[in-house]
């Protein structure tokens, strides 16, 4: 049973939005507990594929969560959705490794919870009573997107970013779920879809991964470097780039983000030197503990170090820069021949690509490499890398 209000629900609702504001947020809104009309949509969305491999989107139980917010809180009356804003960011040198700007400093999960958990224990005080409420920052099964849009933070664009004029789409979404029966108060974002007939984003998406206002996650760099663990297919490899973590590109097209607004950026998660322009070299070659160090309260935490290696072994491949041959060598080596086949598969591909020919040291290594090789995967990979004439089938 709901417990009544003790205080008006207007002068609750002000001061909700009030700390959230002095909590460092850039925009926040209320909206009700209704259901959630972009779920049929969602659904399609799974029927057809596009989540890929993540089974935490296309699980029955997680799917159905997503249609109403009661299935995370069964009191849930209103919800504040709140935005936190990390920044447009320069582009690094066209040699290193690129990390997506939301991940280059402190953790968004831990400062967006830990924010959002203050102003849920001051909700009592603020309500006059006793107040059930949830946080969900990401990883909960939300349609924030939609919340979002309701609440007056911006309207989803054609890359199915959320966009809020003047400020563009360079932030992060989260949500307090409460008991408290609040009348929905907009942020003040024009949420009508402005996108008109430009479609930079999808023109220029590598892969190909955004039809009209849609994802295809198995394209999407940032799926492939963050929540693909396997083989990134050969086709995809050099249209990955230098990202070796995420992807800004269809952000950094929209023309939505280009004005001051979009590089404003909460101090929390200012970027760290260490991940602004990835030493590529480095990365392939990283021992556990420089792993541990790199991705310490980042979201980098996601990536096991090998996935990282893989990644940079393809960013390395499709830089063709010298200075990453010793490490892509030595990842070949004898001396760490046992290594996470992952790994060795990709620098495989990527000594490939940075051969000049036979005698080499690139081809030195693939040959070398190929003698000792017992790995059916890597051995093809060690194949298509001396000669690249043969029939590249897609794994």
């Amino acid at each position: 049973m709901r417990l009544p209000l003790l205080r008006d629900p207007g002068d609750i609702a002000t001061a909700v939005l009030a700390r959230a504001r002095a909590l460092g947020f850039s925009a926040a809104g209320l909206v009700d507990a209704a259901p959630l009309g972009s779920h049929d949509r969602y659904r399609a969305w799974v029927a057809a594929g596009h989540a890929g491999d993540m089974e935490y989107m296309t699980e029955p139980a997680s799917v159905a969560a997503r249609a109403d917010l009661s299935a995370l809180l069964p009191e849930v009356a209103s919800a504040l959705v709140v935005a936190l804003p990390y920044g447009r960011l320069p582009l690094p040198p066209a040699h290193a490794g690129r990390v997506a700007a939301y991940a280059q400093g402190e953790d968004y999960h831990l400062v967006m919870k830990t924010r959002l958990h203050r102003l849920g224990r001051e909700l009592p005080a603020l309500a006059g009573r006793p107040v059930a409420w949830r946080v969900c920052v990401d990883t909960a099964p939300v349609l924030e997107r939609e919340l979002a849009s309701r609440a007056g933070l911006g309207f989803v664009g054609k890359n199915t970013a959320l966009i809020a004029p003047g400020a563009g789409s360079a932030f992060l979404l989260g949500e307090l779920l409460m008991d408290l029966p609040l009348a929905p108060v907009a942020a003040g974002a024009d949420t009508s879809m402005r996108c008109g007939r430009c479609t930079e984003c999808i023109d220029r998406c590598p892969t190909g991964a955004l039809g009209e206002r849609t994802l295809d996650a198995r394209l999407c760099i940032s799926y492939l470097t963050i929540e693909w663990t396997g083989i990134i297919p050969l086709a995809l490899r050099p249209l990955v780039g230098t990202w070796v973590y995420g992807c800004d590109i269809c952000q950094d097209v929209c023309p939505f983000n280009e004005g001051a607004g979009a590089a404003v950026r909460d101090p929390e998660l200012a970027p760290r030197a260490r991940l602004t322009a990835i030493d590529l070299p480095r990365l392939i070659g990283i021992g556990t503990a420089q792993h541990r160090k790199l991705v310490r309260r980042t979201a980098l935490r996601r990536a096991p170090r090998e996935q990282l290696q893989r990644n940079a072994c393809v960013a390395a491949g499709n830089v063709t820069d010298a200075a990453a041959w010793p490490a892509l060598v030595e990842a070949l080596s004898a001396a760490v021949l046992a290594g996470h086949p992952l790994v060795r598969g990709h620098a495989a591909w990527a000594l490939g690509r940075l051969s000049q020919g036979k005698g080499d040291r690139a081809a030195l290594a693939l040959a070398a490499a190929r003698e000792k090789e017992e790995d059916p995967w890597i051995v093809r990979e060690l194949m298509l890398a001396c000669d690249p004439r043969e029939e590249r089938n897609e794994h």
